[in-house]
């Protein structure tokens, strides 16, 4: 924690704290969580609660406190300072290093939190909370906000609604700032030079696990945390599944092989990258016409990621495209605009063509507010991964045509991370190869 972070997280708490205009936020941090008996999964901080605070340890909970006074604004609650239990599990910064440290203006003990929490909710509008995520806080919450409005007629004055955290807190992490930035594309040239890692060394491994292991491995060597998300190695057709986490088949010299990995720094800044290769190095016909299609239509979405656009605007540019191709080769038949209207694409593109990229791998922030798209804006973070699958998993849509055997089991998808700057959008993952020429040895 250098003081470059504290001045950052600073400069979000105070930013969150204007916009809660005299409500009180209360929001949890992560837990621990057990997958057999005594162990736990590698902990993982709440992306809210570790955005506003930069504090990395489990069960604390943090008060922004936009109704109280200079100095009394930001309270966390942690764990105390424990000799055995920092033997067993590590240092903990304790209620001192969350005050001197963390710049919290005051810290208790987490085991105080109930009692604490009455007189810090006290005068404040409204509450902020993510109810129905933290069973054991909400109660709590709940019990006291509902004492709080038994009182009003004595007192005068209780918190009239609970409102959710993202009303308050989305937009500010969908417009990353240029600090943010930066960690972003961190966190995407590691993950894009953990891709060449795997498209220079293909041909030495012989499993889709070992290929795995060369991702994560680098994203290791690099000083990441490790994956972002589970990593998908998906050979042949294994790709036609878009979640494939299993990586546990040999590759094959003929099929193809879909990469969907990214990294996750030391304060969880994310890649997400997917690349689709010949393992043997050289495309077949049918892999060739499916690649160039799906290409061409990431190449006219990724143009469409400029000021003023919308999701839906970069999904529509590659879905034309995918549709074009598709009924150029006799996979779909029909006019493009009715096939659109059908949905009767679906059985090959099933997905939407791309995400918010940050903190989170789907990051938060909206889409549309009502009937309205949400615009592009600079500082916005996104995925933009159109693919195409084909295999007899989905039924086809009546009116179109059988599928053809030597078309089966080709599954591709192209994702790169694009930074909206202006007119002229940044692909943060092109140290990834993806130009078929690059592709075949």
């Amino acid at each position: 924690m250098n003081q470059l972070d504290n001045q950052v997280f600073q400069e979000r708490r105070n930013n969150f704290l204007s916009k809660l205009d005299g409500r009180a936020a209360i929001i949890p941090g992560a837990k621990l969580v057990k997958h057999h008996t005594d162990c736990e999964y590698p902990f993982r901080q709440e992306s809210n609660f570790w955005y506003l605070t930069g504090f990395d340890e489990p069960d604390a909970i943090a008060l922004f406190l936009s109704h109280k006074p200079k100095g009394e604004r930001y309270i966390l609650f942690v764990h105390p300072k424990n000799i055995e239990s920092e033997v067993w599990n590590g240092f903990r910064w304790g209620t001192n290093g969350a005050e001197k440290i963390f710049k919290a203006d005051k810290s208790y003990p987490i085991s105080e939190f109930e009692k604490e929490l009455p007189n810090y909710l006290m005068g404040a509008d409204e509450i902020v909370f993510p109810v129905g995520k933290y069973p054991e806080i909400e109660h709590i919450v709940l019990s006291l906000w509902a004492k709080q409005i038994d009182n009003y007629s004595r007192i005068g004055r209780a918190p009239r609604a609970i409102r959710p955290l993202g009303m308050f807190l989305n937009q500010m992490r969908l417009i990353k700032s240029e600090y943010e930035i930066s960690r972003m594309r961190e966190a995407v040239l590691i993950s894009a030079e953990a891709h060449e890692l795997v498209r220079l060394n293909v041909g030495s491994k012989k499993h889709e696990k070992q290929i795995q292991g060369l991702l994560e491995g680098f994203f290791l060597e690099k000083g990441a945390r490790g994956p972002a998300y589970n990593s998908i190695v998906a050979s042949g057709d294994n790709a036609c599944v878009l979640h494939y986490t299993a990586n546990n088949s040999e590759l094959k010299k003929d099929d193809l092989l879909l990469v969907d990995a990214g990294c996750s720094l030391q304060d969880y800044y994310n890649g997400d990258i997917t690349r689709t290769f010949p393992i043997g190095g050289k495309f077949s016909g049918e892999q060739r016409a499916i690649y160039e299609i799906v290409l061409e239509a990431q190449k006219k979405a990724l143009r469409s990621v400029v000021i003023g656009m919308s999701s839906s605007d970069i999904h529509n540019e590659a879905l034309r495209v995918i549709i074009e191709g598709l009924l150029e080769i006799n996979l779909l038949r029909g006019s493009v605009d009715e096939i659109i209207e059908n949905c009767s694409y679906k059985h090959f593109y099933m997905h939407k063509t791309g995400h918010w990229l940050g903190l989170d791998v789907h990051d938060v922030g909206a889409y549309r507010l009502g009937d309205y798209e949400v615009l592009l804006r600079d500082g916005m973070i996104l995925t933009v991964e159109p693919g195409i699958y084909i295999s007899d998993r989905m039924p086809i849509p009546k009116g179109q045509p059988e599928i053809p055997d030597r078309w089966k089991g080709i599954g591709i998808r192209i994702e790169d991370d694009v930074l909206v700057n202006g007119q002229c959008p940044e692909i943060l993952s092109s140290v990834a190869c993806k130009e078929i020429a690059d592709l075949e040895t």
